[in-house]
């Protein structure tokens, strides 16, 4: 049996060499992943019927996302949240409220379905359905794109392309922004992920599978390390927050003090992904970008 040579994910090599704007030596990505009781309903049906366990999602709308929003208007930050079209579709109050706080949504799937190994026309589906979602109650068509659980495909990367898709924000294989080479030819920009701070790792204790939950002193000592170091290299330090883990009460304090802790520095550049995508795509078209 013949085994293939092994390849990485993408095909475009070292991320390339390019400056952060007005001279900043890194940029930090603040950003959520908004899935509400969609989270829950596509990691198994039968979860309709559970009412605690869809309650978990159910507090997003009711006081995660309310909470991080004032949170991030203390700060003056500006962030991405990813949304799945189901919670456009049953908490499109909510989703108003982040676009009217000048934060971004972007594409996270309709109801956060693992796209590997899901069919084209699933795939489709999961889609265009979250983009329906989206322009019926908001008017708005995001370019942005997190994939749920955090996997994608090449097949899954071409549809989003084809569908004016212009950055994704799920591999986690760099430290500083580049863009995918397909079969096809140039991709979305991917702004890598740092699964240092996924907090469903440190914050959730499972309902299928319980765990331990992490104190704010071995989180924030996580956060404040990697940031440093990242800043120390020049990357983007990329975040994945969930509100139903850090809009609870002890762990919202956790993001509080790490971003008094990053806000110490002039010389980082906090913005959405729409920003950041947009800056390197900007450094391409005028020969800024080395490597």
């Amino acid at each position: 049996m013949s085994i293939s040579p092994p390849r990485p994910a993408n095909l475009a090599g070292p991320a390339p060499d390019y400056p952060w704007p007005d001279g900043k030596r890194a940029a930090l990505f603040v950003a959520f992943d908004v899935d509400a009781e969609s989270v829950w309903l596509g990691a198994d049906a039968a979860n309709e019927h559970r009412l605690v366990t869809r309650s978990y999602g159910g507090y997003e709308a009711r006081v995660g996302v309310p909470k991080l929003l004032d949170l991030l208007d203390r700060h003056g930050v500006k962030a991405t949240f990813f949304v799945t079209g189901w919670t456009v579709d049953a908490h499109p109050d909510l989703a108003r409220e982040i676009l009217s706080r000048g934060h971004e949504i972007g594409h996270h799937g309709y109801l956060h379905l693992r796209p590997d190994g899901a069919p084209r026309e699933v795939l489709a589906d999961e889609l265009d359905r979250a983009f329906d979602a989206m322009e019926r109650h908001l008017d708005y068509r995001p370019t942005g794109y997190r994939a749920p659980w955090g996997e994608a495909t090449v097949e899954l990367l071409e549809m989003l392309g084809e569908r004016g898709i212009t950055y994704t924000s799920s591999m986690r294989d760099d430290i500083r922004p580049y863009r995918h080479v397909l079969p096809s030819g140039p991709g979305t920009i991917e702004i890598p992920v740092n699964y240092a701070f996924d907090d469903w790792t440190y914050g959730l204790n499972h309902r299928s599978g319980p765990r331990a939950l992490f104190g704010r002193e071995h989180v924030l000592s996580i956060w404040t390390e990697e940031f440093d170091q990242t800043r120390d290299w020049g990357g983007v330090t990329s975040m994945v927050m969930h509100p139903q883990v850090t809009g609870r009460p002890m762990r919202i304090n956790i993001l509080d003090q790490f971003l008094t802790h990053v806000r110490r520095f002039d010389d980082v550049w906090i913005a959405r992904g729409a920003d950041i995508a947009g800056h390197f795509a900007g450094c391409e078209a005028q020969g800024a970008v080395r490597g």
